[in-house]
């Protein structure tokens, strides 16, 4: 089931018109927009379907990581790197193939794909597009293998989506920086053997530099691991750092230069969390639908044939495809040399809203049995609400989203 590596990915090519034998550009499939694309949308289901599902109720009730399991991702499926070149070991695709295998995840497992959202975004796509050579050699090999879990530390105590607003400090010392602070609900914190970290390193709100850190340097620890409402096999904790020591050549990029591609990285990262929500949404509908249309019967009729049942359906598929569709589109414009912060936010605020109304809506359908843990809508619908959270919260993009508007035509 490995995933091969795709240097140059084909487009779809012209065919001949049955009737008049006069060549036509098929239309492009923006949800498969190569073959590569789609083998990569088989890959992930199949392994979503087969693995990822029968297990996640399971880490769910007992809040569960299989670090095991996690590794395949990389060593059997070859899906950590798709965004890195094909040149230093990854997969060569782009940002819709991120789409593709956090959606395809999501439908099956959300909480084992935010881990890989943590490793494979967070980490990986940003390690990759502002490290040096240097620091690719030391790391790249192993955290795409799967070696080494991965993960990002930017929130804190008191700033979450204020990320200017960070207290934790790394204090040039020599050849090196000593970093103090607290990183709260950091993905794979209790598992992570390197993190991005984000510090602050001068005076100035925008004094901000990245660091490669080790779960093995010297003063760092991890604090306890939450307990959440939903995403419960996905291991979430704050990361401590007193006094701990990181080389110099651990900074990634100029001293107080990390907002540049921070702020890069936040895009993909809102675009693959719209994914999830995408996920979430196509598996609701379908659980919905099977329900109400062979499973579920009142007062004679199938559930389906009921108005208030139709309208839930309906919209429900509706406003899923919607979503899907800008999710899509506007991944086509996010690439590491191009900023799409305008579509970023659009997505992740209308596909995060629908996965959470779209996993109510089918909990409806279901009625009393959507309550209860039998069935994955209760489930999804858990796990849905963090995802309008998480990567900024919507309130926030809806802030951003009218900034730069205004900037558009003010």
């Amino acid at each position: 089931m490995q995933l091969a590596s795709v240097a140059t990915p084909t487009r779809p090519t012209q065919q001949a018109n049955e009737r008049g034998g006069e060549p036509v550009k098929q239309p492009v499939d923006i949800f498969n927009p190569t073959e590569e694309h789609r083998h990569l949308r088989e890959t992930a289901r199949k392994f979503g379907e087969s693995v990822l599902g029968p297990q996640a109720s399971k880490r769910d009730l007992e809040e569960s990581f299989d670090p095991g399991l996690f590794a395949r991702f990389g060593s059997e499926l070859g899906l950590f790197g798709l965004t890195v070149s094909a040149d230093h070991g990854g997969v060569g695709l782009d940002s819709t193939a991120a789409v593709i295998v956090h959606e395809e995840f999501s439908r099956f497992d959300p909480a084992t794909t935010l881990s890989y959202l943590a490793h494979e975004v967070l980490f990986v796509n940003n390690f990759y597009h502002s490290a040096d050579a240097a620091q690719r050699d030391r790391y790249l090999d192993k955290v795409l293998s799967g070696e080494w879990i991965a993960g990002m530390a930017m929130t804190e105590p008191e700033a979450g989506t204020d990320v200017l607003g960070m207290r934790t400090t790394a204090q040039r010392k020599g050849d090196r920086y000593v970093m103090n602070g607290t990183k709260q609900f950091i993905t794979n914190g209790p598992y992570g053997r390197v993190f991005l970290v984000y510090a602050r390193t001068g005076p100035g709100r925008r004094d901000i530099s990245s660091f490669v850190v080790e779960s093995g340097f010297k003063g760092f620890s991890v604090g306890k691991k939450e307990t959440k409402m939903g995403m419960r096999g996905s291991p979430t904790s704050c990361l401590v750092f007193e006094d701990m020591e990181v080389p110099e050549e651990n900074r990634i990029g100029a001293e107080g230069g990390a907002l540049v591609h921070m702020m890069r990285n936040l895009e993909i990262e809102r675009l693959t969390l719209a994914a999830q929500s995408v996920g979430i949404a196509l598996r609701c509908c379908e659980e919905m639908t099977r329900y109400a249309t062979q499973q579920r019967k009142a007062f004679g009729k199938r559930l389906i044939e009921f108005g208030q049942i139709q309208q839930m359906v309906a919209e429900s598929h509706a406003h899923t495809m919607a979503a899907r569709a800008l999710v899509y589109t506007v991944a086509q414009s996010i690439s590491p040399g191009r900023r799409e912060s305008l579509g970023a936010a659009s997505a992740k605020l209308v596909a995060t809203g629908v996965g959470e109304r779209v996993a109510r809506a089918a909990i409806q359908v279901f009625g009393g049995y959507g309550y209860l843990r039998d069935y994955p809508v209760e489930r999804m619908l858990r796990d849905a609400i963090l995802l309008s959270i998480g990567g900024g919260t919507n309130e926030a993009m809806q802030k951003n989203i009218s900034g730069d508007l205004s900037d558009m035509y003010g």
